[in-house]
């Protein structure tokens, strides 16, 4: 779950993290007070959506005034915002961040995130600060430097000293930038995240360590323990098909392909997907209905994929184990009546019950075409659009 970068702020502020002073503003007026309220010299607008690259894209601007304020709010709020991460139809700006301008000596990056190839918690950090990290590991890997959290120890001060040096700080600055990461990895650990950016990280001309930016994201699947935090949910800057996903637990990411795909079990999920790309076709989803989904359940997966206008067929490819596949079966008739169903549909099921669930599918009086195994059934599904 991502959250905005306000919010992200007011989570690090709890765990001590410094941030600028800033204020919400949902309209134009609140932004004009905001101004007012913040009394600096400068204040910066920030258009608040859940994409990195807002500066590029127009997101982020400079006022020298309340009145200043006010009129730049007004150009960014309804306004779809174009980043790197938001693709060619933007995010819609529906909130701006009014924050103090700072006195700012040098822009870094940092970042936290587990690294799975260790199974540990990383700090990443570099010198080029305010530049799309993908961007600096690309063509300057050798500027990304990392600490390799111990979860036995923690986050230990040798480790915020290294990268400190690394990052070329010195003086009092070296200490403060220690506790900052410090208070970073406490945030990191008791909050279940699953990534945290700061880009850039300012260290001001008077030596102080602040977080100018705020990108959180936190492992979904440990929110129950943290009820608190779903306070910050967003549901206007989801996608839609996916946030009707989470309200049938199913595991569904919208991509860009016309293959649509069903399967049980995430690794099954991969591998179809795989495999589509193998013999030419692009999936258009990842779609896992879990080891126990019910009749209603596989319905809800079948129409979720059908609401996209980019599917010109549909494969369904079921492994019965836990599911049974008489039910994957009576499932997939239910939805392809009631959507009046009018692409091509391929179904490959193999497992518990496969040949009542094959009858029942030879029975429906559906245009369903079988496959016996995935590579027949991509190779089908990409031959039905062709």
């Amino acid at each position: 779950m991502k959250i905005h970068e306000y919010q992200g702020k007011e989570l690090f502020r709890k765990y001590g993290v410094p941030t600028p002073r800033g204020i919400l503003a949902l309209n134009p007026d609140e932004a004009e007070a905001a101004a007012k309220e913040l009394a600096t010299p400068v204040v910066v607008v920030k258009a608040q959506i859940h994409a990195g690259g807002r500066g590029k894209g127009g997101g982020v601007k400079l006022a020298k005034s309340p009145a200043e304020a006010k009129t730049l709010t007004q150009q960014m709020l309804g306004m779809m915002l174009k980043t790197i991460q938001t693709g060619p139809e933007g995010q819609k700006v529906n909130k701006v961040y009014i924050e103090e301008g700072l006195d700012i000596g040098q822009e870094l990056y940092l970042g936290v995130t587990l690294d799975r190839a260790t199974s540990r918690i990383t700090f990443m950090a570099s010198t080029e600060g305010g530049v799309e990290i993908e961007e600096v590991a690309e063509k300057h890997p050798e500027k990304i430097l990392r600490a390799v959290v111990d979860p036995a120890v923690g986050f230990a001060d040798f480790q915020g000293r290294e990268l400190a040096f690394g990052l070329g700080l010195t003086g009092p600055t070296v200490s403060k930038f220690v506790q900052f990461c410090a208070a970073l990895y406490k945030m990191y650990v008791e909050t279940d995240a699953a990534l945290v950016e700061i880009n850039p990280l300012v260290i001001r001309k008077s030596g102080g360590v602040v977080a100018l930016d705020a990108k959180v994201t936190f492992d979904e699947n440990a929110l129950y323990r943290h009820k608190e935090l779903l306070e910050y949910r967003d549901v206007a800057e989801e996608e839609p098909r996916e946030t009707q996903a989470k309200e049938h637990d199913l595991a569904y990411i919208a991509l860009d392909g016309n293959i649509g795909c069903m399967v049980n079990g995430a690794g099954l999920a991969m591998a179809t997907m795989d495999t589509i790309k193998l013999v030419g076709g692009a999936p258009a989803n990842f779609l896992d209905v879990g080891g126990g989904a019910s009749k209603e359940k596989v319905t809800a997966a079948f129409k979720l994929i059908l609401a996209d206008p980019q599917v010109k067929a549909v494969l369904v490819n079921i492994f019965g184990g836990i599911m049974k596949c008489d039910v994957i079966a009576e499932g997939i008739i239910a939805a392809a009546k009631e959507v009046q169903l009018k692409i091509p549909l391929v179904v490959r099921l193999e497992g518990t019950n496969v040949e009542q669930g094959k009858e029942l599918l030879r029975n429906s009086g559906l245009a369903i075409t079988p496959a016996d195994n995935l590579r027949q059934a991509a190779e089908k599904a990409v031959a039905a659009i062709k």
